[in-house]
C-alpha cells in the first residue's frame, strides 16, 4: 500500500504522467496545485484517509465506492461538518486525478449518500463574525502604539480590514509590494486563493481624516520601525520587542485579531467585515469585488454578515 506522502508528492511517477516529458509533467502538476493553505489541508486530509484505510485493510487509491461510502459515513458519525467532508473528498479526488483515475465520489449512488448526510447534518457553515466600524475604531484608538507590538498590530488590523485581505496575504506581504501615492496606497498582489494564475492585481487603500485610525499612516509608522525596503512587512518580535526577520505566520495574524477582538472572531472577520460595512454604506457588488477580488456576486452575498433584520432592508425604502 502506498503511503500518504506518496499519494501527495509523487504524481510524476504515476502511469498517467510517465509518458509525458519532464517539462509537460511539471505543467500538469502545477495545474493541479492550489493555494498553499489548501494544499496543506489536502495533505492532512489524505493522511487521515490513508490511515483509516490502513486500519480497515482497504486500498486508498484507487478507492472503491464502498470504501469511500464507509469513510464519509465514519466522518459524518464522528460529527464532522458537511464542508469538512467535502474537503476530504476533494483531496481524495485530486489524488485520483493525479493518477488519471476516475474518483468514486462521482458515482450516482454515492451522491445520494452525500445528499442524505446533508439532510441529516445540514450544510450551514460556521462563519467568522463581522464587527462594526464603530467597534473597530474604538479598539484601535485604545491600542498602545507606544510599543512596537502595538504599532505592528494596529497596522495589521487597519490594513487587513480596509484592504479586505486574507490572513495568508497579510503574512506573505512584502515591502516591495507597497507603493505610496499622494492620495492612496497601492498594494500589488502575487498569487492568492482566487488568483492561482498570478495575474497582476492591485488593491487601493485610502487615507482616513483621523490619524489614529488611518490605515496608511499606521502602516507608515510600522515601516519606520522596520527600517528597510525589502522583505516581509509583518514580522515576529523577540523578547523585549526586538524585531526579527521572520515573517509573521498566518496563524499569528489570526492570533493578533483575536487578541483585540476576542476569541469569537478570526482573521477572516477582517475580510467579512469589509464586505458588510461596505454594503451598509451603499457600495455595490462590483465596487466590493474590486477590493476583495472575488469573481462573483454570489460570494459577496456569502460574505455579507447582516444578521439583524433591520440592516440593509428594502422595507425602509417604501416611503410610507
Amino acid at each position: 500500500m502506498k503511503s500518504d506522502a506518496q499519494l501527495v508528492t509523487t504524481p510524476r511517477t504515476t502511469d498517467s504522467l510517465a509518458s509525458l516529458s519532464e517539462q509537460t509533467a511539471h505543467y500538469v502538476e502545477a495545474g493541479l496545485q492550489g493555494a498553499p493553505n489548501t494544499a496543506r489541508a489536502y495533505a492532512s486530509d489524505l493522511r487521515h484517509f490513508t490511515h483509516w484505510c490502513q486500519a480497515n485493510r482497504l486500498e486508498p487509491v484507487p478507492a472503491t465506492v464502498d470504501t469511500l461510502a464507509g469513510y464519509v459515513t465514519y466522518l459524518a458519525d464522528a460529527g464532522k461538518k458537511v464542508a469538512t467532508i467535502h474537503r476530504h473528498l476533494s483531496a481524495i479526488g485530486k489524488a485520483h486525478v493525479l493518477r488519471g483515475l476516475d474518483c468514486p465520489s462521482d458515482n450516482k449512488q454515492f451522491q445520494v449518500l452525500l445528499d442524505g448526510i446533508r439532510r441529516v447534518h445540514g450544510v450551514r457553515q460556521k462563519q467568522a463574525p463581522a464587527f462594526t466600524l464603530a467597534q473597530l475604531k474604538r479598539l484601535v484608538r485604545a491600542m498602545d502604539t507606544k510599543t512596537v507590538a502595538g504599532l505592528r498590530d494596529r497596522a495589521i488590523l487597519l490594513l487587513g480590514f480596509t484592504g479586505a485581505f486574507r490572513r495568508s496575504e497579510l503574512s506573505e506581504l512584502t515591502v516591495q509590494q507597497l507603493r505610496f501615492t499622494e492620495d492612496c496606497l497601492i498594494v500589488s498582489l502575487a498569487k492568492s486563493k482566487t488568483n492561482q494564475l498570478g495575474e497582476y492585481e492591485e488593491k487601493a487603500i485610502f487615507y482616513s481624516p483621523e490619524a489614529k485610525v488611518c490605515p496608511i499612516r499606521s502602516l507608515q509608522a510600522w515601516l519606520r520601525q522596520l527600517k528597510r525596503e525589502t522583505g516581509p512587512v509583518f514580522v515576529s518580535l523577540r523578547k523585549g520587542e526586538r524585531l526579527t526577520q521572520a515573517r509573521l505566520s498566518d496563524k499569528s495574524i489570526n492570533a493578533v485579531v483575536q487578541r483585540y477582538l476576542g476569541p469569537t472572531y478570526s482573521a477572516h472577520s477582517l475580510r467579512a467585515s469589509f464586505v458588510t460595512v461596505a454594503k451598509l454604506a451603499g457600495a455595490d457588488d462590483s465596487e466590493i469585488m474590486n477590493q476583495t477580488k472575488h469573481k462573483t456576486s454570489a460570494m459577496i452575498r456569502r460574505y455579507t454578515r447582516l444578521d439583524d433584520v433591520r440592516q440593509h432592508n428594502a422595507a425602509q425604502k417604501l416611503g410610507l
